[in-house]
C-alpha cells in the first residue's frame, strides 16, 4: 500500500465537535469547535482554538473565561447550526432551543442538553496566525447524572458522543478496550 502526499494542512481526525458557551447568563453565544483538547492534567488545562474574526472570540477574550460543553448525536444539527451561523445576528440558544444552565464558577451559561459541561477559566492566548489558541485551566467539570453508573463513575458509552472528521459529523462506535488493555494479564479460570 502507498501512500498519496499532500500539502502541509490540518487532518488529525477524528476530533471532538463541541459546543462553547461564552458571554453572561443575559448576553450569551454559542460557538462549534472542533479544535479543542487536553494540554496538562496537574493543574486540569485544555485549549479551544478561535478565528479572531469570529463574534464569540471577542466575548471570550474580555471575559476570560468559557464553557466547554461535549456534544450528542441529538444536539448534531445544533452542533452544526450553531458553527455556520453568528451570534451577532441570532440568539443561538433561542433558535436551537437550548437551555441556559448556570455554571458554579463561571459566569458563562451551560448547555443543559448537553452530557457534560466543563467550566474554564483563560490564563493565556497564543496568538498561532489564522486562529488563537485559548489555555484555561478547568475549573468544574459539570456532568448530567443520567450517565452516571451505580459506582459513581460516569458511563461516557451512554451518551452518544459525536465527532468531527474532514467536514462531518459521526457518531462515535463501541468501545473497543480500556487504557491497558493490551498489556493486561488475563484472569485464570477455577475449573
Amino acid at each position: 500500500m502507498a501512500k498519496v502526499t499532500w500539502k502541509p494542512g490540518t487532518f488529525i481526525y477524528p476530533l471532538p465537535a463541541v459546543m462553547v458557551s461564552c458571554g453572561t447568563m443575559e448576553k450569551s453565544n454559542i460557538i462549534t469547535v472542533a479544535w479543542t483538547g487536553i494540554l496538562n492534567t496537574e493543574p486540569a488545562t485544555v485549549y479551544i482554538s478561535v478565528k479572531p474574526t469570529r463574534y464569540s472570540y471577542n466575548l471570550i477574550k474580555e471575559q476570560g473565561e468559557f464553557v466547554i460543553n461535549l456534544t450528542t448525536k441529538n444536539l448534531v444539527k445544533a452542533t452544526d447550526w450553531c458553527g455556520v451561523k453568528t451570534g451577532a445576528k441570532v440568539d443561538k440558544f433561542k433558535e436551537m432551543k437550548l437551555h441556559k444552565e448556570q455554571a458554579k464558577f463561571v459566569k458563562c451559561p451551560m448547555i443543559k442538553e448537553s452530557p457534560v459541561s466543563i467550566e474554564c477559566k483563560v490564563k493565556e492566548v497564543k496568538e498561532l496566525g489564522s486562529h488563537h489558541m485559548f489555555v484555561a485551566e478547568v475549573l468544574a467539570i459539570n456532568a448530567d447524572e443520567t450517565y452516571i453508573n451505580e459506582k459513581g463513575a460516569f458511563d461516557i458509552s451512554k451518551c452518544d458522543l459525536i465527532a468531527y472528521s474532514n467536514g462531518h459529523y459521526y457518531s462515535l462506535g463501541k468501545k473497543l478496550g480500556k487504557f491497558g488493555f493490551s498489556v493486561q494479564k488475563k484472569k485464570k479460570r477455577s475449573k
